[in-house]
C-alpha cells in the first residue's frame, strides 16, 4: 500500500478538545483535536460495539464511547479499561496550509 495522505477536514471544523468523524474508503476514522491544538486520528468505530466515537466525549487525551463509557487514549489507541480490551489503531496526521491530512496507506 501506499503511504497516502487524505485530507480529513480543515483544522477549524474541530473545536480544542474534540472530535468530527471522518469517512473514506468504506471506512469510519475520529479526528481529534487536543487542547495544545494538536491533532490526531484513530479509527472511527469502539472496538466494543462498533459504535461510533465521534459522538463521544474528549476529555484530556481520552475519547469516551457514547454507548458504555468505554474510554480510549486517543493518542495511543490505548483501551482504557472494561468493557474495552482493544485497543484502537490510530493515524499519523499532519496539518498543512490550515487542512488536516491522515495517512490512512
Amino acid at each position: 500500500m501506499s503511504s497516502n495522505w487524505v485530507e480529513a477536514c480543515a483544522a477549524d471544523d474541530i473545536d480544542e478538545e474534540d472530535v468530527i468523524r471522518f469517512d473514506h474508503g468504506g471506512r469510519t476514522f475520529a479526528i481529534y483535536r487536543s487542547s495544545d491544538n494538536s491533532y490526531f486520528a484513530t479509527d472511527g468505530l469502539c472496538t466494543h460495539e462498533q459504535v461510533h466515537l465521534a459522538d463521544g466525549l474528549v476529555m484530556d487525551e481520552i475519547i469516551e464511547c457514547p454507548k458504555h463509557n468505554g474510554r480510549f487514549n486517543y493518542k495511543t489507541g490505548e483501551a482504557m479499561g472494561a468493557p474495552v480490551c482493544i485497543n484502537l489503531k490510530t493515524y499519523p496526521v499532519k496539518v498543512e496550509a490550515g487542512k488536516v491530512l491522515v495517512q490512512l496507506g
